[in-house]
């Protein structure tokens, strides 16, 4: 009996340990940047955006996440807007 409750324990914790190892939600990044105003404050938040698209003072800072993507739009060092999209799967599919 203490056999099945220390492996139910140890599989309980590895699941926890992979889960929490995984991407972060749209949800999960969302929340880690709420109170973020500025570039430097959005990269100490979340690290280096997945991608960087630039247009003069315009940057646009795109993030994964594990159920699609958060995009912020950033004016000079203001973060100025984010959006939240699905995935890049689910997006071709609504294209078509």
């Amino acid at each position: 009996m203490r056999t099945a409750i220390s492996t139910a324990l140890v599989l309980g914790i590895a699941l926890a340990l992979l889960t929490s190892c995984g991407s972060p939600t749209k949800e999960d990044i969302v929340l880690k940047t709420k109170n973020v105003s500025t570039k430097a404050e959005l990269e100490k938040a979340l690290g280096k955006p997945t991608d960087i698209a630039k247009l003069g003072p315009l940057e646009k800072w795109s993030y994964k996440a594990s159920n699609g993507k958060v995009v912020f739009i950033i004016v000079g060092d203001k973060v100025t807007l984010e959006t939240t999209g699905g995935s890049e799967k689910e997006e071709g599919k609504e294209k078509k």
